[in-house]
Protein backbone atom coordinates (compact mmCIF):
# COMPACT_ATOMS: atom_id res chain seq x y z
CA UNK A 1 0.00 0.00 0.00
CA UNK A 2 2.72 2.35 0.93
CA UNK A 3 4.75 1.52 -2.15
CA UNK A 4 1.80 2.30 -4.35
CA UNK A 5 1.42 5.76 -2.71
CA UNK A 6 5.09 6.48 -3.27
CA UNK A 7 4.87 5.54 -6.88
CA UNK A 8 1.85 7.80 -7.38
CA UNK A 9 3.64 10.82 -5.83
CA UNK A 10 6.69 10.27 -8.03
CA UNK A 11 4.54 9.99 -11.08
CA UNK A 12 2.73 13.27 -10.21
CA UNK A 13 6.04 15.17 -9.86
CA UNK A 14 7.25 13.75 -13.13
CA UNK A 15 4.11 14.98 -14.78
CA UNK A 16 4.65 18.46 -13.38
CA UNK A 17 8.27 18.57 -14.54
CA UNK A 18 7.17 17.57 -18.00
CA UNK A 19 4.91 20.61 -18.28
CA UNK A 20 6.31 23.32 -20.60
CA UNK A 21 5.46 26.16 -18.22
CA UNK A 22 7.19 24.71 -15.15
CA UNK A 23 10.81 25.80 -15.63
CA UNK A 24 9.95 29.25 -17.07
CA UNK A 25 7.80 29.85 -14.01
CA UNK A 26 10.66 28.87 -11.75
CA UNK A 27 13.01 31.28 -13.54
CA UNK A 28 10.50 34.14 -13.29
CA UNK A 29 9.97 33.59 -9.59
CA UNK A 30 13.73 33.53 -8.96
CA UNK A 31 14.22 36.73 -10.98
CA UNK A 32 11.42 38.45 -9.05
CA UNK A 33 12.98 37.48 -5.74
CA UNK A 34 16.39 38.70 -6.84
CA UNK A 35 15.01 42.04 -8.06
CA UNK A 36 13.12 42.52 -4.83
CA UNK A 37 16.33 41.95 -2.87
CA UNK A 38 18.23 44.51 -4.97
CA UNK A 39 15.52 47.17 -4.55
CA UNK A 40 15.37 46.64 -0.81
CA UNK A 41 19.15 46.98 -0.51
CA UNK A 42 19.21 50.27 -2.44
CA UNK A 43 16.43 51.74 -0.34
CA UNK A 44 18.23 50.85 2.84
CA UNK A 45 21.42 52.54 1.57
CA UNK A 46 19.51 55.73 0.67
CA UNK A 47 17.93 55.86 4.10
CA UNK A 48 21.35 55.58 5.74
CA UNK A 49 22.74 58.42 3.60
CA UNK A 50 19.76 60.62 4.42
CA UNK A 51 20.28 60.07 8.13
CA UNK A 52 23.98 60.91 7.82
CA UNK A 53 23.17 64.12 5.93
CA UNK A 54 20.68 65.17 8.59
CA UNK A 55 23.27 64.55 11.30
CA UNK A 56 25.89 66.60 9.41
CA UNK A 57 23.48 69.48 8.85
CA UNK A 58 22.51 69.57 12.51
CA UNK A 59 26.18 69.67 13.51
CA UNK A 60 26.92 72.52 11.10
CA UNK A 61 23.90 74.46 12.33
CA UNK A 62 25.02 74.10 15.93
CA UNK A 63 28.55 75.25 15.05
CA UNK A 64 27.48 78.33 13.07
CA UNK A 65 24.25 79.30 14.77
CA UNK A 66 25.67 82.68 15.88
CA UNK A 67 24.32 85.74 14.14
CA UNK A 68 26.66 86.76 11.35
CA UNK A 69 28.15 90.24 11.51
CA UNK A 70 26.75 92.56 8.83
CA UNK A 71 29.13 93.05 5.91
CA UNK A 72 29.13 96.21 3.85
CA UNK A 73 27.90 95.74 0.33
CA UNK A 74 31.01 96.05 -1.82
CA UNK A 75 28.93 97.74 -4.50
CA UNK A 76 28.02 100.71 -2.30
CA UNK A 77 28.72 104.09 -3.84
CA UNK A 78 30.24 106.72 -1.56
CA UNK A 79 27.60 109.35 -0.76
CA UNK A 80 27.85 112.93 0.41
CA UNK A 81 27.06 112.93 4.15
CA UNK A 82 23.89 115.00 3.73
CA UNK A 83 20.30 114.32 2.71
CA UNK A 84 19.03 116.19 -0.33
CA UNK A 85 20.73 118.74 -2.56
CA UNK A 86 20.37 121.90 -0.46
CA UNK A 87 23.84 121.63 1.14
CA UNK A 88 26.98 122.27 -0.91
CA UNK A 89 30.75 122.15 -0.40
CA UNK A 90 32.09 125.49 0.89
CA UNK A 91 35.67 124.45 1.75
CA UNK A 92 37.54 121.97 -0.44
CA UNK A 93 40.19 119.37 0.32
CA UNK A 94 43.75 120.74 0.05
CA UNK A 95 45.41 119.05 -2.94
CA UNK A 96 49.10 119.67 -3.57
CA UNK A 97 48.57 119.28 -7.32
CA UNK A 98 45.55 121.60 -7.53
CA UNK A 99 45.60 125.08 -8.97
CA UNK A 100 46.40 128.10 -6.81
CA UNK A 101 42.74 129.14 -6.85
CA UNK A 102 41.57 125.71 -5.65
CA UNK A 103 44.27 125.62 -2.98
CA UNK A 104 43.12 129.00 -1.71
CA UNK A 105 39.58 127.59 -1.36
CA UNK A 106 41.04 124.73 0.72
CA UNK A 107 42.66 126.93 3.40
CA UNK A 108 41.06 127.46 6.81
CA UNK A 109 41.85 130.67 8.71
CA UNK A 110 42.10 130.25 12.44
CA UNK A 111 43.95 132.39 14.98
CA UNK A 112 45.69 134.41 12.23
CA UNK A 113 47.08 131.24 10.64
CA UNK A 114 46.06 129.29 7.56
CA UNK A 115 45.59 125.53 7.81
CA UNK A 116 45.28 123.08 4.93
CA UNK A 117 41.89 121.36 4.95
CA UNK A 118 42.05 117.58 5.30
CA UNK A 119 38.43 117.15 4.26
CA UNK A 120 35.50 119.18 2.96
CA UNK A 121 33.16 121.58 4.74
CA UNK A 122 29.51 121.28 3.72
CA UNK A 123 26.88 123.92 4.52
CA UNK A 124 23.52 125.23 3.36
CA UNK A 125 23.26 128.59 1.65
CA UNK A 126 20.56 129.75 4.08
CA UNK A 127 22.76 128.87 7.08
CA UNK A 128 20.16 126.53 8.60
CA UNK A 129 20.92 123.26 10.39
CA UNK A 130 20.61 119.97 8.49
CA UNK A 131 20.88 116.22 9.12
CA UNK A 132 24.28 114.60 8.65
CA UNK A 133 24.03 111.07 7.22
CA UNK A 134 26.42 108.13 6.91
CA UNK A 135 28.45 108.19 3.73
CA UNK A 136 29.01 104.41 3.96
CA UNK A 137 27.83 101.51 6.08
CA UNK A 138 30.11 100.69 8.98
CA UNK A 139 30.72 100.61 12.74
CA UNK A 140 30.86 103.69 14.98
CA UNK A 141 34.27 103.55 16.68
CA UNK A 142 34.50 107.01 18.27
CA UNK A 143 32.18 109.68 19.60
CA UNK A 144 33.73 112.66 21.39
CA UNK A 145 33.29 116.37 22.03
CA UNK A 146 36.21 118.64 21.18
CA UNK A 147 36.36 122.27 22.32
CA UNK A 148 37.80 123.32 18.96
CA UNK A 149 36.21 120.92 16.44
CA UNK A 150 32.80 120.41 18.08
CA UNK A 151 31.28 116.96 18.43
CA UNK A 152 33.12 114.34 16.37
CA UNK A 153 31.96 110.92 15.13
CA UNK A 154 34.28 108.34 13.54
CA UNK A 155 32.97 105.38 11.53
CA UNK A 156 35.20 102.46 10.54
CA UNK A 157 34.67 100.50 7.32
CA UNK A 158 36.49 97.67 5.54
CA UNK A 159 40.02 97.71 4.09
CA UNK A 160 41.35 100.44 6.39
CA UNK A 161 38.76 103.04 5.37
CA UNK A 162 37.38 105.46 7.97
CA UNK A 163 35.08 108.47 7.78
CA UNK A 164 34.94 111.37 10.24
CA UNK A 165 32.10 113.81 10.84
CA UNK A 166 33.00 117.00 12.77
CA UNK A 167 31.28 120.22 13.84
CA UNK A 168 28.13 118.39 14.95
CA UNK A 169 25.70 120.06 17.33
CA UNK A 170 23.83 116.81 18.06
CA UNK A 171 24.88 113.15 17.80
CA UNK A 172 22.36 110.36 17.15
CA UNK A 173 24.69 107.33 17.38
CA UNK A 174 26.91 105.72 20.01
CA UNK A 175 30.16 103.78 19.98
CA UNK A 176 29.76 100.21 18.73
CA UNK A 177 26.59 100.87 16.73
CA UNK A 178 26.27 99.21 13.32
CA UNK A 179 24.97 101.84 10.92
CA UNK A 180 23.83 101.63 7.33
CA UNK A 181 24.48 104.03 4.53
CA UNK A 182 22.34 107.22 4.72
CA UNK A 183 21.44 106.64 8.40
CA UNK A 184 21.30 109.91 10.35
CA UNK A 185 24.46 110.41 12.43
CA UNK A 186 23.70 113.83 13.88
CA UNK A 187 22.98 117.46 13.13
CA UNK A 188 25.35 120.00 11.60
CA UNK A 189 26.44 122.80 13.91
CA UNK A 190 29.16 125.34 14.57
CA UNK A 191 32.72 124.97 15.84
CA UNK A 192 35.55 127.29 16.73
CA UNK A 193 37.98 126.10 14.07
CA UNK A 194 35.63 126.57 11.10
CA UNK A 195 33.60 129.43 12.52
CA UNK A 196 33.81 131.35 9.22
CA UNK A 197 31.54 128.74 7.60
CA UNK A 198 28.80 129.05 10.22
CA UNK A 199 26.59 125.97 10.51
CA UNK A 200 28.38 123.19 8.64
CA UNK A 201 29.78 119.66 8.84
CA UNK A 202 33.46 118.92 8.29
CA UNK A 203 33.73 115.53 6.56
CA UNK A 204 36.96 113.54 6.19
CA UNK A 205 37.57 110.34 4.21
CA UNK A 206 40.68 108.37 5.16
CA UNK A 207 42.44 105.33 3.69
CA UNK A 208 44.96 103.68 6.05
CA UNK A 209 44.69 106.80 8.26
CA UNK A 210 45.76 109.07 5.37
CA UNK A 211 43.23 111.72 4.24
CA UNK A 212 41.99 111.55 0.65
CA UNK A 213 39.83 113.98 -1.30
CA UNK A 214 36.19 113.04 -0.57
CA UNK A 215 34.89 115.07 -3.50
CA UNK A 216 36.87 112.84 -5.88
CA UNK A 217 35.14 109.70 -4.60
CA UNK A 218 31.57 110.95 -4.14
CA UNK A 219 29.21 108.73 -6.17
CA UNK A 220 32.10 106.36 -6.90
CA UNK A 221 32.06 102.65 -5.86
CA UNK A 222 33.79 101.64 -2.65
CA UNK A 223 36.25 99.53 -4.67
CA UNK A 224 37.71 102.77 -6.08
CA UNK A 225 39.13 103.49 -2.63
CA UNK A 226 40.67 100.04 -2.30
CA UNK A 227 43.04 100.54 -5.21
CA UNK A 228 43.86 104.21 -4.75
CA UNK A 229 47.46 105.28 -4.25
CA UNK A 230 46.59 108.89 -3.57
CA UNK A 231 47.10 108.62 0.19
CA UNK A 232 50.56 107.08 -0.31
CA UNK A 233 51.60 109.84 -2.71
CA UNK A 234 50.47 112.56 -0.31
CA UNK A 235 52.33 110.88 2.55
CA UNK A 236 55.53 110.82 0.47
CA UNK A 237 55.15 114.52 -0.32
CA UNK A 238 54.85 115.39 3.35
CA UNK A 239 57.95 113.34 4.19
CA UNK A 240 59.92 115.12 1.46
CA UNK A 241 58.92 118.48 2.94
CA UNK A 242 57.03 119.78 -0.09
CA UNK A 243 55.08 122.93 0.66
CA UNK A 244 51.86 124.02 -1.06
CA UNK A 245 51.94 126.70 -3.71
CA UNK A 246 51.51 130.12 -2.14
CA UNK A 247 50.37 133.47 -3.44
CA UNK A 248 51.75 136.80 -2.32
CA UNK A 249 50.29 137.82 1.05
CA UNK A 250 47.31 140.16 0.87
CA UNK A 251 45.40 142.11 3.47
CA UNK A 252 43.29 139.02 4.07
CA UNK A 253 46.23 136.59 4.35
CA UNK A 254 49.05 136.56 6.92
CA UNK A 255 52.66 137.12 5.85
CA UNK A 256 54.92 134.25 4.93
CA UNK A 257 55.98 132.26 7.98
CA UNK A 258 52.62 132.54 9.74
CA UNK A 259 50.93 129.92 7.56
CA UNK A 260 50.30 126.56 9.32
CA UNK A 261 51.56 123.19 8.16
CA UNK A 262 49.15 120.50 7.13
CA UNK A 263 50.50 118.11 9.75
CA UNK A 264 49.64 120.57 12.54
CA UNK A 265 46.28 120.32 14.22
CA UNK A 266 45.02 123.56 15.83
CA UNK A 267 44.34 123.40 19.55
CA UNK A 268 42.67 125.65 22.07
CA UNK A 269 46.17 126.83 23.20
CA UNK A 270 46.75 128.53 19.84
CA UNK A 271 44.69 131.52 20.97
CA UNK A 272 46.99 132.15 23.97
CA UNK A 273 50.12 131.70 21.83
CA UNK A 274 48.81 134.22 19.31
CA UNK A 275 48.19 136.79 22.05
CA UNK A 276 51.71 136.39 23.47
CA UNK A 277 53.17 136.70 19.99
CA UNK A 278 51.34 139.98 19.35
CA UNK A 279 52.61 141.46 22.63
CA UNK A 280 56.19 140.46 21.76
CA UNK A 281 55.94 141.89 18.26
CA UNK A 282 54.96 145.30 19.62
CA UNK A 283 58.43 145.69 21.17
CA UNK A 284 60.46 144.20 18.35
CA UNK A 285 60.90 144.90 14.67
CA UNK A 286 60.72 142.06 12.10
CA UNK A 287 64.51 141.56 12.25
CA UNK A 288 64.49 141.17 16.06
CA UNK A 289 66.04 144.63 16.87
CA UNK A 290 64.62 147.14 19.29
CA UNK A 291 61.95 149.56 18.14
CA UNK A 292 62.89 152.94 16.63
CA UNK A 293 61.49 154.83 19.65
CA UNK A 294 63.72 152.93 22.09
CA UNK A 295 66.76 153.48 19.85
CA UNK A 296 66.20 157.24 19.70
CA UNK A 297 65.86 157.41 23.48
CA UNK A 298 69.17 155.59 23.92
CA UNK A 299 70.92 158.01 21.53
CA UNK A 300 69.57 161.08 23.42
CA UNK A 301 70.86 159.73 26.72
CA UNK A 302 74.29 159.11 25.22
CA UNK A 303 74.53 162.71 23.84
CA UNK A 304 73.54 164.16 27.22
Amino acid sequence: MREEEKNLSKNSWKRVFRKKWFFPSVYLIAAALLLTAVVWYQNSQNEDEAKQNETTDSLLDSMYDEEAAPVMDQQENIHMPVAGDEATIVTKFYDFEASAEEQEQALVLYNNRYYQSKGVDIARQDGEEFDVTASLSGTVTEVLEDSLLGQVVEVTHQDGVTTKYMSLSKVAVEVGAQIKQDDVIGTAGRNLFGQANGVHVHFELRKDDQPVDPETFFNQPFDALRDTDQSKEEGDKREEGEEPKEEAPTSEQPAEGEEGNESEEPTSDDAEEGTDKEQTDENETPDGSESTEDTESSISMANA
